[in-house]
């Protein structure tokens, strides 16, 4: 009944009902009886594989529960059911050879010394009720889900080690019959299929590579069918690919040659667009070339074959087509090219100079051909992609940009060079006419490299800065590459600050246009971060143009914060009047448009526009230093304007702007994000200012006193950390510091207690378990989640000893808190919070351990905590454990909790400990 309401019945609430109901039946002691019925021929396959699913879940959870000698009874009704199977439902006869390889490698290797030996003998024997094929797909299914049950299995680690070196030897009863019905003419290709599959599930065995030998050579060769050419990768990848197979370096040579043999194959496929087989055929040689570069390079006799194999893969680098549109290939073979490199990189030099010799030209061909696949379509072709299609070219071009900067270390300045020459040709030739994409892949190779690698010093970024102002820009694609080889030479311009005014103008004229938005802005931030103390003379221009973009709401909110951030960069290297000057400019409209919502009655359209106005000015003054505390490159040392007197003009606006963001709380202080946005404001130019921000102190104190009085935020405890963390020890701002500091506790102290006694559970129960729902959640109580808390005992426990209330603290309350540890060990609270009660207890070992000790004792005589599933030998022996000489190392305390959960859950030695 209860199958049929899972499986059939429309209503969710008795669906759910009964799968719970089935989980608790399917570990329950009478699965042993029901399974079995369950498995009657006249009963529907879905209950027949509930059936052999309660019995998988018996065998493999519950196995010390069978008796030693009723083995031999199971794995003969297992037998019996599988041989009814064979010719039966497949999700079954699957289900039926899981459990029987369960039962096997719990077995193996002394109660069942030849497991796999005996299962192929078994349904090699005839019976007549069954057919000859269906035996033999049976027996197919059994050898292939042995392996990966054992992948999954949570056998203990020694056992596992000798369970899998005992499959290895077992290899030999299972590849020859595998290599006979892959050679037999007779063979259907159902049955070769499921012998590929059941090599791919043998080979990650770690079986050694010669092994297997035979197996790869009939993989190959089944390459020609298209029926089984899918399973024939998979199996030849996962043989290829095994991290032991790099020790048979005489196989792996032999195998050169039959991937050289699928070029012509290779070929075909792609003159016809069958993307599967030239991806299919990519993935093996790359699995070759991939996994085995450093062996078989070191073979240096055979170094033409390998060169052969690497001139494949850059076929396929360069397949034809547009990835992703007609071709899924190339992107496959990019991890290649770092490996090779790394590997001839390691080499001893006299050796690395023959290989550099070899694949340098190599390598300036993968350029070519990298930046052939890095272009746009044409305009038509890219208008007809979808926006995944998009969004996947432009990562595979970022893909394409990390190869690129990581060939430049083997290439090094002439690789700059070539791509310079490559892209000056493309400009001055009248001739023939460049097609903008050509242009465009050219300039994002330079701009690759130069965007993480020291161009300072090339000798080709000049005339580039020359040839940039003479591109033709038609298309914003290439306008976008154009903005952002700019921002890649930032650093450049500020050592060749005469260079500013070729590039300036173009990134100023991109702003306007909302199609450049990330570029545009992006770049101006690159330059005036970088050449700050060179743009006093386009200062005037750079402010202008900002503004009136931003007054035109051309870019989105992100762009618009990039932009007050790049301006902040700008104004720091000015006067302090003319920063004034440029500051009253800026801000006045946004201020004059705050005072207006500051006056209107809260509603979500003017909440948008506040928050919008306090980020900009957040943003603005996050960069606006003029103590140049960001500086921290001496080259810019010598540019350094003096110190200026007199107050910052940060703190000037702040103080002018002071009352209306009050004004602005006073309405606004129930919204978490509009106090958070204000906070922010204060807390960046903090950051920024330091001590210049002094004079702000008093009343900043007091107004941050008086909101969280009012509505205690999380955002207002942050600033007060970072308010205390900077001034607390300069004697003048001590006293309103400490008044701030004292008040914000009281509060959240008395907050604490008043939450304490109407919902005690919260203080009590352990982190992580369901709590009642407390209102105001925008409360500093919200700030507290799990690890904040595990945070809060790390970070105290070891004050114990020097601090006396924070000891006392800990003598009164250390129960209350391994109580509630230990409640959560036990079951309580989620297994992805043990590592942080395993902190705790480890703290409490390393400095209250005599308490400790005496607590953990109390705790364990208590019955059936904390779980009623551990007997009280198993407690004694986690008591023992914690307290032993391994308490003082951390992973270990970690593996004992883990463990111990388990006990307590019931769950040791189950599938369900597979994240442990």
């Amino acid at each position: 009944m209860a199958l049929h309401q899972l499986y059939y019945d429309p209503n969710i609430e008795n669906k759910n009902l009964a799968q719970k109901w089935l989980m608790q039946a399917q570990v329950s002691p009478q699965a042993w009886h029901f399974s079995w019925l369950l498995l009657h021929m006249d009963k529907v396959p879905e209950i027949q594989y509930f059936g052999a699913s309660a019995l998988h879940i018996k065998i493999s959870r519950y196995w010390n529960d069978i008796p030693a000698d009723q083995y031999e009874s199971l794995k003969s009704q297992l037998f019996t059911h599988i041989t009814r199977f064979a010719s039966g439902s497949k999700i079954v006869l699957t289900r039926l050879c899981v459990a029987l390889a369960s039962l096997a490698l719990s077995m193996m290797p002394d109660a069942w010394p030849c497991a796999v030996a005996d299962m192929v003998r078994m349904f090699q024997a005839e019976d007549s009720n069954v057919d000859g094929r269906a035996r033999c797909l049976a027996l197919l299914e059994l050898l292939t889900v042995l392996p990966e049950e054992f992948q999954t299995s949570r056998l203990p680690q020694y056992r596992k080690g000798q369970v899998r070196s005992v499959l290895a030897q077992e290899c030999s009863s299972v590849f020859p019959l595998l290599e006979q019905l892959l050679q037999q003419q007779d063979s259907p290709g159902f049955i070769k299929q499921k012998v590929l599959k059941c090599f791919s599930s043998w080979v990650q065995l770690e079986i050694p590579l010669m092994d297997c030998e035979n197996l790869i050579q009939a993989a190959f060769t089944s390459l020609q069918d298209p029926e089984l050419f899918d399973t024939a990768v998979e199996a030849v990848v996962n043989a290829i690919s095994q991290p032991d197979a790099q020790r048979y370096v005489n196989t792996l040579l032999k195998l050169i040659p039959p991937v050289l043999g699928l070029q012509e194959q290779l070929r075909q496929a792609v003159q016809s667009g069958d993307m599967e087989t030239s991806h299919g055929i990519c993935r093996i040689a790359v699995a070759l070339g991939e996994n085995h570069s450093r062996a078989l390079l070191d073979q240096v006799e055979h170094w033409q074959s390998f060169l052969a194999l690497v001139n494949m893969i850059m076929f396929c680098t360069g397949i034809p087509g547009h990835y992703p549109v007609n071709e899924t290939t190339s992107s496959l073979t990019l991890t290649f090219w770092y490996t090779l490199q790394d590997d001839i990189l390691s080499f001893e030099p006299d050796k690395q100079a023959v290989y550099q010799q070899v694949y340098r030209p190599v390598y300036f061909q993968l350029v070519d051909v990298l930046l052939h696949k890095a272009q746009f379509p044409s305009d038509e072709e890219y208008g007809f992609w979808s926006s995944d299609e998009k969004e996947q070219f432009r990562i595979y071009r970022v893909d394409i940009s990390d190869t690129l900067m990581y060939v430049y270390e083997m290439l090094g300045a002439e690789l700059l060079s070539s791509l310079y020459d490559k892209l000056g040709r493309l400009l001055t030739n009248t001739e023939q006419p460049s097609t903008w994409q050509h242009t465009e892949a050219l300039l994002y190779g330079f701009q690759s490299i130069a965007e993480t690698i020291d161009v300072n010093y090339s000798d080709v970024v000049p005339g580039l800065i020359g040839l940039i102002p003479r591109i033709s820009i038609s298309n914003v694609q290439l306008a976008d590459t154009v903005m952002f080889t700019i921002g890649s030479l930032s650093e450049w311009l500020a050592d060749h600050p005469v260079m500013i005014n070729n590039v300036l103008p173009l990134v100023l004229q991109a702003l306007g246009n909302p199609e450049l938005s990330i570029s545009s802005v992006s770049t101006l931030k690159k330059i005036c971060r970088e050449c700050k103390y060179d743009l006093p003379p386009y200062a005037a221009n750079i402010v202008a143009v900002s503004q009136e973009v931003l007054m035109k709401q051309i870019h989105k909110t992100s762009q618009c914060m990039w932009l007050m951030q790049a301006l902040g960069f700008l104004l720091s290297a000015l006067q302090v009047e003319e920063i004034l000057k440029n500051l009253h400019s800026l801000i006045t409209p946004y201020i004059q448009q705050l005072e207006k919502l500051a006056d209107e009655t809260p509603n979500p359209s003017n909440r948008l526009a506040i928050i919008h106005i306090l980020g900009l000015l957040s943003n603005l003054f996050t960069t606006l230093d003029i103590s140049h505390h960001d500086d921290d490159h001496e080259s810019t040392e010598v540019k350094k304007l003096p110190v200026q007197q007199g107050p910052n003009p940060v703190v000037v606006v702040l103080q002018q702007v002071f009352q209306l963001i009050q004004k602005v709380l006073s309405k606004w202080l129930n919204d978490a994000q509009v106090v958070e946005s204000v906070c922010a404001i204060f807390e960046k130019s903090v950051k920024t200012l330091l001590d210049d921000f002094a004079p702000m102190v008093p009343q900043l104190c007091e107004m941050l006193g008086q909101m969280y009085s009012t509505i205690p935020q999380v955002s207002a405890i942050e600033l007060t950390r970072q308010l205390v963390h900077i001034f607390a020890h300069e004697p003048a701002h001590f006293p309103p510091i400490k008044a701030l500091f004292m008040l914000v506790t009281s509060v959240t102290l008395t907050l604490f207690q008043q939450v304490g006694k109407q919902v005690p559970v919260i203080v009590l129960s352990p982190p992580g378990t369901a709590m009642p729902s407390v209102p105001k959640p925008e409360s500093s109580l919200a700030a507290c989640d799990t690890k904040g808390q595990k945070e809060d005992k790390t970070e105290l426990l070891p004050r114990c000893g020097e601090i006396a209330p924070v000891g006392q603290v800990v003598h009164e309350n250390g129960k209350v808190l391994l109580q509630a540890v230990l409640e959560g060990i036990g079951g309580q609270a989620s297994r992805s919070l043990m590592d942080h009660f395993a902190e705790i207890l480890f703290a409490l070992n390393k400095h209250c351990f005599s308490l400790l000790s005496v607590w953990i004792k109390e705790a364990m005589q208590q019955d059936g905590f904390p779980s009623a599933r551990v007997t009280p030998e198993q407690k004694e022996n986690f008591s023992q454990q914690i307290l032993s000489r391994e308490r003082v190392n951390k992973r270990r305390v970690k593996e004992m909790v883990k463990e111990f959960t388990l006990l307590c859950r019931g769950l040791h030695g189950t599938e369900y400990t597979a994240d442990y």
